[in-house]
């Protein structure tokens, strides 16, 4: 497990990773529509550096990728669905003069690549340009992959408090909360058509504490951990 993992590389991602990236979208999520080639082609244009596929050293295949774009968080309803945060997979709202908020829209690895440090390595490139930008936080839509096992049982926001109090596990949310995020809220409708998740999502949180004031961790909910 471990050469395995020293093997894996981030890097931003460049347009000949392109037709990799709309395959592993149409395993990962087989049930919506892939990455298009115009959409990545766009992400390119208005914000390269935020942009990251991870590779395997030797062989320079792609086995993950993340995408993210800077946004003023003011200019959104906290309930708004991905397709409003991304402006429908362009990413042409993307705003670097006012936006402190780096905003997580996918992160992608493989069923068969996972537990192998391939979403840590993403996780820390995002992370680690957030903070060379020096903005506030990161913050994304955490889709509820488990939630549809236990919908007749308790609403999804009982679901989440259970995952964040470690009594349940979910295979995204889980992982999330280990690389110090934190959930803000639970909102339904983010991904309409995901049959994991039934549309909900938590919306996560990463401040950036070298930067960060004691009034931009009033959002948190005590709820969902301790703020």
């Amino acid at each position: 497990m471990t050469g395995a993992r020293s093997k894996i590389a981030a890097r931003n991602t460049r347009p000949e990773d392109f037709s990799a990236i709309i395959d592993m979208s149409r395993q990962i999520y087989p049930m919506a529509r892939p990455w298009t080639a115009e959409q990545l082609a766009s992400h390119l244009r208005v914000f390269p550096e935020g942009q990251f596929v991870a590779v395997e050293s030797v062989s320079q295949r792609v086995v993950g990728m993340a995408a993210s774009l800077m946004v003023l968080w003011d200019d959104y309803d906290l309930k708004a669905s991905w397709r409003d945060f991304t402006d429908h997979g362009m990413f042409t709202n993307h705003d670097p003069e006012r936006g402190r908020t780096l905003y997580g829209a996918d992160v992608m690895v493989p069923p068969s690549r996972q537990q192998r440090g391939i979403g840590t390595k993403l996780y820390e490139a995002r992370r680690g340009l957030a903070e060379r930008l020096g903005l506030l936080r990161i913050r994304s839509g955490a889709r509820l992959r488990g939630y549809h096992r236990y919908v007749h049982q308790m609403s999804a926001e009982d679901y989440v408090i259970k995952v964040v109090n470690e009594e349940l596990s979910d295979p995204t949310l889980s992982f999330q909360l280990k690389r110090g995020f934190r959930v803000l809220a639970v909102v339904p409708d983010y991904l309409r058509h995901d049959l994991e998740s039934l549309g909900f999502a938590a919306v996560i949180e990463w401040i950036n504490e070298a930067v960060a004031k004691p009034e931009d961790y009033a959002w948190r909910d005590p709820r969902f951990g301790k703020p």
